[in-house]
């Protein structure tokens, strides 16, 4: 859902400023071509979690969502227990609509606070501020949602560590069942990368880290990816899909989809077209939607190691070839070289990054270009 009210100055997804009235119906009919398109690509399989991502899904009406959500029933094998996670940003929070989300059967929100201070949201563009960021979550509780994650920032403009637990206190006082933590970065393609605000340096950015990540653990959230932890039992699962390099449908402007097909012995990644406009136009006219793209075997090593290596606990050393089709000799040379930097261990059971690996993930993944 590739909408927002506002694009923010640090964001780089695909995310385009709504001008005028949002073209609900059309996009819609644009995702439902989408998805009839993949079908031939998934015969049999079942699907075990929807995300809606953005842009800002809680922009759309819970009546367009019911009609999406009824079309993809008809159309795949949607699990009873399937995870239904819906993004909202607190400045398009009603209660209201977070009751009809609720109905829908959309089981999990992930609501983009970011940060609690209002000195710290004005200066990273939000439309919201702390207020209506607790708000939002007080009406998302009332609303019956159960199993919520808190988007959370640390390394902001001017922001030091105690004003980095500050925030983290008072997301802490909420009572998420997940939490993603996560550091500003300034991304290409950004205002932000253009004309970067004066940021925290390495060492007080390592500092936050180590002590958000001592604070809850201290309070029992499990820290399972390089920026999410959660409570016993709530890992994402939709999330959790990607990192252990399962297979996924990607429909909509600008989304990215990977499958896996046994029979021909590849994986296909799917990239839609970026622009709405463009990709409502292209689903009317009937045209295939997006690119394929077949991973070639020099490029599977990195792309399974830039998601599993995520994990704390990595992945298990059957996994690879399983989800891969590659033998794990593949990337013997850098798991080797890996292994004598002290950015990764492994035994005859389980592959895994180090703290130090964790820490420098990037220079890890150079090592299986």
């Amino acid at each position: 859902m590739p909408w927002c009210l506002r694009k923010c100055p640090y964001c780089d997804f695909n995310s385009h400023e709504l001008k005028g009235e949002l073209p609900e119906q059309a996009y819609i009919d644009a995702l439902i071509t989408d998805l009839e398109q993949e079908l031939p690509g998934i015969w049999g399989r079942g699907i075990q979690s929807i995300f809606f991502g953005g842009g800002t899904p809680s922009l759309m009406t819970a009546a367009g969502l019911d009609q999406l959500l009824g079309r993809i029933r008809m159309l795949v094998p949607l699990a009873s227990s399937a995870e239904i996670t819906l993004e909202a940003n607190p400045g398009t929070a009603e209660q209201a609509k977070f009751r009809d989300f609720r109905q829908l059967g959309i089981n999990r929100l992930s609501i983009g606070v970011q940060s609690f201070s209002d000195w710290a949201l004005t200066g990273l563009g939000r439309v919201h501020d702390g207020a209506e960021a607790l708000h939002a979550f007080a009406m998302a509780r009332d609303a019956g949602f159960d199993n919520i994650n808190l988007d959370l920032m640390y390394g902001l403009p001017q922001q030091d560590v105690n004003a980095a637990l500050a925030d983290l206190e008072q997301a802490l006082v909420l009572q998420p069942e997940h939490l993603s933590h996560y550091q500003l970065t300034l991304e290409p393609n950004t205002l932000f990368h253009r004309r970067p605000p004066p940021l925290p340096d390495d060492e007080t950015l390592w500092d936050m880290q180590l002590a958000c990540q001592s604070r809850l653990a201290a309070i029992g959230f499990e820290h399972y990816e390089v920026s999410a932890y959660a409570r016993n039992g709530r890992r994402c699962r939709h999330n959790l899909n990607y990192w252990e390099f399962g297979d996924y449908v990607g429909i909509g402007a600008g989304a990215h989809g990977k499958i896996t097909d046994a029979f021909k012995q590849h994986i296909r990644r799917t990239t839609k077209p970026r622009q709405p406009q463009a990709y409502i136009d292209s689903a009317r006219r009937g045209e295939k939607l997006g690119k394929e793209h077949i991973v070639t075997r020099d490029e599977v090593g990195l792309e399974y190691m830039m998601n599993t290596l995520r994990l704390q606990q990595g992945f298990p050393v059957h996994q690879f070839q399983e989800r891969s089709g590659q033998p794990l000799a593949l990337i013997e040379k850098p798991l080797r070289e890996a292994e004598q930097r002290g950015l990764l261990h492994r035994d005859i059971h389980r592959i895994r990054a180090t703290g130090s690996g964790q820490r420098y993930l990037n220079e890890l993944l150079t090592l299986f270009m």
